[in-house]
């Protein structure tokens, strides 16, 4: 191998290396970026958990409330619940 063949076996090697360089960089930041985007979508179905938890627990309170009212047998309350219960039911059929 003559010296001119060493020069361009090096600068050969040297493009190679900055080549892989290069991609190895390129995937570093699409990986980053990748890492990004899930925790903006895991912090983003964490709200959305948040605020689903805070619907039911309304609605859980809205449901007892409803079920002591159903429940409740004093006064003519009682009979004026059950007939609207019952034109609701009408209505939606």
């Amino acid at each position: 191998m003559n010296a001119a063949d060493a020069i361009a076996f090096a600068a050969l090697m040297i493009g190679v290396v900055s080549v892989l360089g290069v991609i190895a960089d390129v995937y570093k930041r699409r990986l980053a970026f990748k890492e990004r985007a899930l925790e903006l979508a895991a912090k983003e179905s964490a709200e959305q958990a948040a605020h689903f938890a805070g619907q039911a627990q309304k609605l859980e309170q809205r449901v007892r409330v409803l079920e002591r009212i159903a429940t409740d047998r004093e006064g003519q309350q009682v009979a004026a619940l059950a007939g609207e219960i019952e034109d609701l039911r009408t209505a939606a059929n």
